[in-house]
This record gives structure tokens, sequence and C-alpha cells, in this order.
């Protein structure tokens, strides 16, 4: 299979926190990166990011222009709430109508997540995820954004990676609050974010709106290393916590024996329960039989091999190749594969990890109804020569996903769309404005945006729904 269905979304990805700006305006209230990018020593923060508060009608004529059907937006809780539970603030219900409206009249369909790592930061500091108050607080802020956008909006997602939530904040430490190695408390967060999810979905479910409700999760490889059988272990174990503990609960209202076997193995090592409360499983369970799709959020797959010694982590926050370090008690280390290129950045380009995923998908949740690519591209080191930017190895890589994209769909996995990261350049959670992911260069001085290569060749892409070559395409 060669073409993509006609109904196909060719889409950009966003999220508010790393596009917005305006922090400080109509009465936005602080996110928990706000304070944390706002610290004594830190080099960028999210105060001005792309703009887009000022700017998305420049932007969503520039999507329709280059042939982009759908973006993927989020919604700043605490712009619409500014302590997260309190009074609503009307300035925030006002913005996103305008926002929703230009969508809709320039063609790009919005697809809107509720939570994208920006937990007001009054909450925030109250335990975030650990502190299960929270979870009434975001389904009241569900119920608000269904009530005034739900109308119009037909793509609605609970949460943006939940499992980044725990990790990066919990066990990397490279998010707020920078705690490092505590898996028991990133389990707990995970299983927590599971309740909110469902409980959201169940909400949405009464409400008879015109849309479709499911989540997004970042579903990255792992494999072993080698055929050794403590290398096949830890990408097992690697696997269970990032990925199947969040997809049992997703889509079979549980977590598998197997999988609830794996999770208490691996807190045991790491001196560490956590606790499902009463109701929550019934909750769950019911949330399971009716959302809509699974939002897929895949950048690279992890190599592994077995560890037996005590947790560390370097980050690569920087783009020094060759600099990371990820290995974990009672999981296993992440290594480089010689055959497998990387980027800047050490992530794998392991585009047949993605594949692999989506076949998995349907042959482990059979009752799953539908995936979006709800995030997929390359950080880049983007070099701005004479008004143009020529980014071919970003096309090189996104081309190489959708091949195995093809090769799903004609295996019978049901992907109805494709939202590359990011529709514009971003401000990246850890990485600031030195790693460029869109499709549209920003200049962040003057917010300027310029079409990239990759632009021209996914608006080629979205026109013939074909697989279209690097050398098809000039700028």
């Amino acid at each position: 299979m060669k073409q993509f269905a006609d109904d196909f979304i060719f889409g950009g990805a966003t999220a508010a926190f790393q596009v917005e700006g305006a922090a400080k305006e109509d009465g936005r209230g602080p996110c928990c990166w706000d304070e944390y990018m706002n610290r004594p020593g830190s080099c960028f923060n999210g105060d001005k990011a792309s703009d887009f508060y000022h700017k998305y009608k420049d932007d969503l004529e520039l999507a329709n222009e280059f042939g982009i059907n759908g973006i993927r937006i989020s919604i700043s809780w605490s712009r619409i709430i500014p302590d997260g539970s309190g009074e609503v603030n009307r300035k925030g219900i006002d913005f996103y109508n305008r926002l929703i409206d230009e969508c809709i009249k320039n063609e790009v369909e919005p697809f809107v997540t509720l939570h994208h790592f920006d937990t007001p930061l009054t909450l925030f500091e109250k335990g975030d995820w650990l502190n299960r108050d929270i979870i009434a607080h975001f389904v009241r802020f569900a119920e608000i954004c269904f009530v005034h956008f739900g109308d119009r909006v037909k793509k609605w997602a609970t949460f943006n990676e939940p499992w980044s939530v725990a990790q990066n904040g919990y066990i990397i430490g490279n998010f707020p609050p920078s705690i490092k190695f505590d898996i028991p408390k990133a389990v707990q967060i995970m299983h927590n974010m599971m309740v909110a999810h469902a409980k959201t979905i169940n909400l949405y479910k009464t409400m008879n709106l015109p849309g479709e409700i499911g989540i997004v999760h970042t579903l990255e490889g792992k494999c072993p290393i080698s055929d050794k059988a403590e290398d096949k272990r830890a990408a097992y174990l690697d696997d269970t916590i990032a990925n199947t503990f969040m997809l049992d609960a997703c889509f079979k209202g549980e977590y598998g024996k197997d999988t609830l076997e794996t999770i208490h193995e691996i807190l045991k090592k790491n001196h560490g329960t956590f606790t499902v409360y009463d109701g929550d499983m019934d909750i769950i369970r019911t949330a399971s039989k009716d959302i809509d799709f699974l939002g897929m959020n895949y950048y690279s797959s992890h190599f592994l091999q077995g560890y037996d010694g005590e947790s560390k982590m370097h980050h690569n926050g920087t783009g020094e190749k060759g600099t990371s370090v990820f290995a974990l008690q009672g999981i296993g280390a992440r290594v480089s594969n010689p055959n497998v290129e990387t980027t800047d950045w050490d992530w794998p380009i392991y585009p047949q990890g993605m594949y692999e995923m989506l076949v998995r998908i349907k042959r482990d949740y059979p009752n799953y109804k539908k995936i979006y690519i709800a995030e997929n591209g390359m950080g880049y080191k983007d070099d701005f020569v004479d008004g143009n930017i020529d980014d071919t190895p970003r096309i090189e890589y996104i081309r190489k996903h959708f091949t195995y994209i093809l090769k799903a769909i004609q295996e019978g996995v049901n992907v109805k769309g494709y939202y590359v990261w990011s529709l514009m350049d971003v401000l990246s959670w850890s990485n600031g404005y030195n790693k460029r992911y869109g499709l549209f260069y920003v200049d962040f001085e003057s917010q300027k945006r310029y079409p990239k290569k990759s632009a021209y060749w996914f608006k080629k892409m979205s026109k013939t729904k074909r697989l279209v070559s690097v050398d098809d395409v000039e700028i």
C-alpha cells in the first residue's frame, strides 16, 4: 500500500505551554512550569514561547496553505481556572472559543488535549497527581471545557503522556518536581491519572456530545540488546512499567495478572508499593468499554540490557551526542545499538518500532477502535540560510515512519491520522529553543514564521496522499 485514505488526517501538533506565551495575560494563572522555568539560573521560560496566543490566526492560515487539516492543541488549565479549583476565568474561555472557531474557519480540525503536563501551580504545590484531591478538580475542569467547546471539538484527549509526567518528574528528574529514582511514586501517579482519565471519559459519555474521546500515550519500543535472558527480562520489565501498565487500564479495564505481578516485583526492588483505592477499578473498567481512540506518540525505541546496580541517570539536554545514561534498579539499563542511528539527543531512529507497536496494539487490545499518531518528529539543529531551511534529515525521518504506518495499515491496523511534532518551532521542555521540531521555523526574537523544506514536503504528502520522495521537493 502506497496511499493513505482520503479521510486520513495530516496534522500538526502543539501544546499550550510550549506555544502560547502570554503567560501573565488575561487572567491566566501560573502552572508548575512557570515556577520551574523561572528559577534562578534558568536559561529559558515560557513567557513568550511561540506567541501562539497572539499569532494563532497567522499559524492557522499557514496550516491551511500547507495542506495541514488537523491541529493538536491543549487547553491551559490555569488559563481557564487560574488556581485549578476556584473561579472560572472568562477571558480564558473567550480565547479558546476564538481559537477553535479560527481552526474551523481554516478547515484545520482541532484535536484538544486537556492536560499536557501543565498542572496549575496551586494544585501542583499540594502534591500534584500524588494528591487524590486533584482528580475531582481535573474532572470539573474537563466538564467546563466540554460545556463551552464540546459543540465544535470532535476529538478530545484526557492526558498527554502520563508516563512522561511520572518518569520525567519522579525518575529522570528533568520535569518538575525534579525527583530522581522514586519509582513507587511514579507508579502511584500513573494509577491516579488512570482514575482521572476514566472518570473524565465516563463524564463525557453522559453528556451526549458529538465527538470522541481517548488518551495520548507515549509508546516506546523496548528491545533486548541481545538474546541473553537477562537482556530480554530487562526489556520486558521496562515495557511493563512504561507501556503495558496503563494500556491494560485503558483497554482492558484492569491490570493484567502478569502486569501486576511485574509491577510489584519492580516496586519491591525499589522499596515501595502503590495503592488502589476502593472503587478505582470499577471506574477504570467502565471507561475501558467506551474509549474511542488511542493517541500514540512515538519518537524512538530503547535497547535494554540486564542491570543489577543502583539507579543512575544523565539526561542529554544539550544535544551532546553520546552522553545519555539511563539505568534503573530493578529494571535494566538502556544502551546504544551500534546498528541504529541516533539523533543528537541520543534518541534511536527506529521507525520499525512504531510499526511493531501498532501491530501489538491490534493484537493485544483488540477492542481498540482507532489510532492517531498524535506526535512524531525529529529534533534537529536547523540552519537558517538566506531565509531558507533545508531540513532534509527531518523529512527522511518522517518519511521512514510514514512507510511503516502504511505497512501497519496494510496489515489491518486502523490508523486514521498523523500529527507531526510540531506545527511550528516550540519551547522544548528540557532543551529550550535550540532543539527544533517544527514544519515552520520561528525566529523567536521577531516571532516571524518561515516554512522549512519539510513544510513543502508535508504539503505534497497531504495533497497526494502518497509517500513523496525527498528529491521531489524544492524549497
